[in-house]
């Protein structure tokens, strides 16, 4: 049974003035230390790559939020949250911490589909309950 559903959409340019701005702090933030270490891994050999896998993040987790219906109010944070993907390449979230243990109780499983082009980054997601 759907649960709840979220979407956004990321300006990439946005995330770029983020960066700019803040510097590594706003990735930080948003990112978890598996996440951080391919941001900076892609950002190396391509920074407009790192700008969008930073964007995709966020979007993903935006979305996320948004289909569980908490927003960023706990135990939703960005660090409890990581969009990582599987060997076939489909993105995927795995939880941490408290929005993992809140997931589990309620018996909620996330589905999460992530896209980007040159200045937007788009993320779809779907949360369903599954029988306990």
């Amino acid at each position: 049974m759907i649960y709840g559903i979220g979407t956004d959409i990321c300006d990439v340019r946005r995330i770029r003035a983020s960066v700019e701005r803040h510097g590594e702090r706003f990735a930080e933030k948003v990112l978890t230390e598996t996440e951080l270490a391919i941001w900076h891994a892609r950002s190396q050999r391509w920074p407009e790559r790192g700008l969008r896998y930073l964007a995709t993040r966020f979007s993903a987790k935006e979305a996320f939020s948004k289909a569980v219906g908490l927003g960023m109010v706990m135990p939703m944070t960005w660090r409890n949250c990581e969009i990582t993907n599987l060997p076939s390449g489909q993105p995927t979230i795995v939880l941490h911490g408290p929005m993992r243990e809140w997931m589990e109780k309620r018996g909620l499983h996330a589905w999460i589909s992530v896209t980007d082009e040159t200045d937007y980054a788009a993320s779809f997601c779907v949360v369903e309950r599954r029988e306990v």
